[in-house]
C-alpha cells in the first residue's frame, strides 16, 4: 500500500488563512496508520512538489473563496477546477494549489486521486487566531479529513 498524504497550507499569520495549518495541528494527536503523512505545507508553493510526489492520495486543506458564509466547508476534486476562468485564484497563495497539481501530473504523468478540504475564510488579517466562525468548523473538518484519508 501506498503512502498517503495530508497536507494543509495557508499562512498561520493571517487568521483564517491558516486554517490549513491549524487542521493540521489538530491532526497531530491522531493516530493514524504508517502509511499517513500529515505535513504542514505553509505557503510552499512549489515546494510542495517533493513532498507530495509519489504519493497514493492526497488530501489538502486549505482556506478557500467560494463565496460562502466565512466557516463553509467544501469538498472538491481537481476536475472540480477544469472550467476555472482564467486569472480567477481558488487558493489565496502566490502559486495556487491548482498549479502545484498540474505540475505533479506533469512530472508523474498522472495525478493520484486528491481531495481539497477548503473553509471559506472570515478574516484573512495580521493575527494569529480563526475567527468564530472558522474556529467552529475545524471539528467536521476534521471529521472529513480522516473519513477521506482513509478512502481509496
Amino acid at each position: 500500500m501506498g503512502r498517503k498524504v495530508v497536507l494543509g497550507v495557508g499562512n498561520l499569520l493571517l487568521r483564517d488563512e491558516g486554517v490549513g495549518i491549524h487542521v493540521v495541528k489538530a491532526l497531530a494527536g491522531h493516530q493514524f496508520p504508517p502509511d499517513v503523512e500529515v505535513i504542514d505545507g505553509a505557503t510552499a508553493g512549489c515546494d510542495l512538489l517533493p513532498l507530495i510526489s509519489g504519493a497514493e492520495r492526497v488530501v489538502i486543506v486549505d482556506a478557500l473563496q467560494g463565496g460562502e458564509p466565512p466557516g463553509a466547508v467544501y469538498r472538491l476534486t481537481p476536475q472540480d477546477f477544469e472550467q476555472e476562468p482564467q486569472g480567477v485564484a481558488v487558493s489565496l497563495h502566490d502559486i495556487r494549489i491548482m498549479d502545484v497539481l498540474k505540475m505533479l501530473e506533469l512530472m508523474e504523468g498522472h495525478l493520484p486521486p486528491v481531495v481539497i478540504v477548503g473553509v471559506e475564510p472570515g478574516k484573512i488579517e495580521v493575527g494569529l487566531e480563526l475567527t468564530p466562525e472558522v474556529a467552529a468548523s475545524l471539528p467536521f473538518v476534521l471529521e472529513l479529513v480522516i473519513k477521506e484519508i482513509g478512502a481509496c
